[in-house]
């Protein structure tokens, strides 16, 4: 399993939203290369950004910021926000993003995504956001009609490398994260899945995994912001963990 640490970018800066607010940010830190550098130095293998603008714009606006934290880094970054076009996808990729996010356009576009997949083999995850159980898009300022579970079925065969499942209620709250509908979500489908939202200490990574066992369906690792910035969760020790597990 793998720790993701994550960075939220919202004009150029480090940021934390409460359950997807984007009037409820928390600047942790103004430079997303330095900041990025910190979590490889703690031990991260890998990272997880969004550039939540992005999301919101429907295409990338903190692409320098993007670019500084590939420049500070030698591990894996996966990416996503406001990544609509297969251009885009390709840019990113070229860039040196080792996997994209695909979110809205998952919903509103799924055949693009299908041949995202082809395209560019164990290099797309397919972000699942959901309220309720029921998907949201647009930077999670609408919600669908389609079912997470819904939506996940829809990629079953089509080579996505991971889902990453966000309960939008619990991110950013620090009440532990939805585990009962992310192992339905992982159970469901053969695609490995990523808890998001709502991690608020190493307990809660701890709960992750032993809830995990015995489970059909794959956890393939776990995304925290804001209790790793509070220090709450400890880099190092999280990595530790889930690769052992």
């Amino acid at each position: 399993m793998i720790f993701f640490p994550a960075i939220d970018l919202k004009d150029g800066n480090c940021v934390r939203l409460l359950r997807g607010e984007m009037d409820q940010a928390t600047v942790f830190s103004e430079d997303p290369g330095a900041q990025a550098r910190t979590f490889e130095d703690q031990g991260s293998k890998w990272l997880h950004v969004v550039d939540l603008n992005g999301a919101f714009a429907g295409e990338p606006v903190n692409g320098p910021a993007v670019q500084s934290i590939l420049a500070a880094l030698s591990i894996p970054v996966q990416l996503g926000g406001g990544i609509r076009t297969l251009d885009t996808i390709e840019f990113w990729l070229k860039a040196g993003v080792r996997r994209v996010i695909l979110g809205t356009i998952a919903v509103r576009d799924p055949e693009l995504v299908k041949n995202a997949c082809q395209q560019f083999p164990g290099r797309v995850a397919i972000g699942i956001d959901a309220r309720d159980g029921y998907v949201a898009v647009e930077g999670w300022g609408e919600v669908s009609e389609m079912m997470a579970l819904e939506l996940a079925a829809r990629f079953e065969d089509a080579g996505a490398t991971a889902i990453i499942h966000t309960d939008i209620s619990r991110d950013g709250a620090m009440q532990g994260p939805n585990i009962e509908a992310t192992l339905d979500l992982a159970d469901s489908v053969s695609i490995p899945v990523i808890v998001s939202g709502g991690i608020s200490s190493m307990a809660d990574i701890e709960n992750v995994i032993s809830r995990s066992y015995g489970h059909p369906g794959r956890v393939e690792g776990v995304i925290s912001g804001r209790a790793v910035y509070d220090g709450h969760v400890d880099v190092g020790r999280a990595t530790a963990m889930l690769d052992a597990a």
